[in-house]
């Protein structure tokens, strides 16, 4: 089992930055990949980004350049910058987890960027 806690949303102003945590515990040793997707109300689930155990990333186009995935083994916790944050950006994001056998959710931090 792996348990997934994530921290750090909050309320910001357009243009501003946050960090999201997601800290890991349980069989850490099996998780491949860790990403961030987040839910808008009243629209799917969407990816962010995602981050390989060798530090491959990946990310939707509209987050290039704007967000930044980054992991820390040693701490077994996955990170999300977030910079020049737009109100369209209002979500809940949520940490992801997979294994070769399971996918394992967080519970969602929410994120509200005002204009």
């Amino acid at each position: 089992q792996v348990q997934l806690v994530e921290s750090g949303g909050g309320l910001v102003q357009a243009g501003g930055s946050l960090r999201l945590s997601c800290a890991a515990s349980g069989i850490t040793f099996s998780i491949n990949v860790m990403g961030w997707y987040r839910q808008a109300p009243g629209k799917q689930r969407e990816l962010v980004a995602t981050i390989t155990s060798g530090g491959n990333t990946n990310y939707k186009d509209s987050m290039k350049g704007r967000f930044t995935i980054s992991r820390d083994n040693a701490k077994n916790t996955v990170y999300l910058q977030m910079n020049s944050l737009k109100p369209e950006d209002t979500a809940v994001y949520y940490c992801n987890g997979a294994t070769p056998n399971n996918i394992y959710w967080g519970q969602g931090t929410q994120v509200t960027v005002s204009s």
